[in-house]
C-alpha cells in the first residue's frame, strides 16, 4: 500500500482486518499507517477514528481534544471511544452520556440497538474482560467494530472524504471547565492520570 495510491476507501478497508481495538494496546497495531492515515487529510474526526482503529490512541486522542464540545458531538464521542479502548472506563462513561441525545451517538446506538444503557453496557462488558478476563471477547470486538464503523459511516456522510487541509475549521473553542480539568490532570491532584 503505497503513500501516494491511498485512499480513504482502500486504507479504511485495510484497517477493518486489523484486530478490533477492544482491550488496551501496548502501541499502535501498524505504527507504518500513522503517517498514511494523517496523509489523508480527512476530516479530523474521521482520521482521528482511523487511527482508533490502528489502536494509535495518542494520534486519535491529540485530535479528539481539539473536538471536545459542542457542536463537534462526533469529536466527543470519538473521545469516549477511545478511553474504552485505552481502558479508562470510567472517563469513556462520562463521555458517552456527554453524547447520548447527538445526531451521531443515537446513530451508533438506536433504541433496536439498545441506546445509551447498550453503549454503557458495552464499555461495562468491555472493562469486566479486561479486569477480569469474564466475557466473550469476539463477540465485543465485532460490538467494538461496529460501533467505530457507525461513527465512520455518520462522519463520512456529514463531512464527506475529501481533503480538508485546514484541521483548526473543525476545532471547537475548549470550555474553561474542560480547561481547567486538563490542567488539573497535568499539575493537580484532581487527574486520572499521575505525572
Amino acid at each position: 500500500m503505497s503513500n501516494t495510491s491511498t485512499s480513504f476507501d482502500s486504507l479504511y478497508a485495510h484497517l477493518l482486518t486489523l484486530p478490533a481495538p477492544l482491550l488496551p494496546p501496548g502501541k499502535s497495531t501498524d505504527p507504518a499507517l500513522t503517517d498514511k492515515i494523517s496523509s489523508l487529510y480527512v476530516h479530523p474526526s474521521l482520521e482521528a477514528a482511523l487511527h482508533i482503529l490502528n489502536s494509535d490512541l495518542p494520534s486519535a486522542h491529540f485530535l479528539a481534544r481539539h473536538m471536545q464540545n459542542a457542536p463537534a458531538y462526533e469529536g466527543m464521542y470519538l473521545h469516549g471511544i477511545l478511553h474504552r479502548v485505552e481502558g479508562d472506563y470510567d472517563n469513556a462513561r462520562a463521555w458517552y452520556g456527554n453524547v447520548a441525545e447527538s445526531d451521531v451517538f443515537l446513530h451508533a446506538w438506536p433504541e433496536d440497538r439498545g441506546g445509551k444503557e447498550g453503549a454503557l453496557g458495552l464499555i461495562g462488558e468491555v472493562e469486566k474482560l479486561n479486569k477480569e478476563g469474564k466475557g466473550e471477547k469476539e463477540k465485543l470486538e465485532k460490538q467494538s467494530v461496529r460501533e467505530i464503523k457507525a461513527v465512520v459511516e455518520w462522519c463520512v456522510e456529514k463531512f464527506g472524504k475529501e481533503e480538508w487541509r485546514d484541521a483548526t475549521k473543525a476545532w471547537v473553542k475548549m470550555s474553561d471547565e474542560h480547561r481547567q480539568m486538563g490542567e488539573d490532570m497535568v499539575s493537580g491532584d484532581s487527574g486520572r492520570r499521575n505525572f
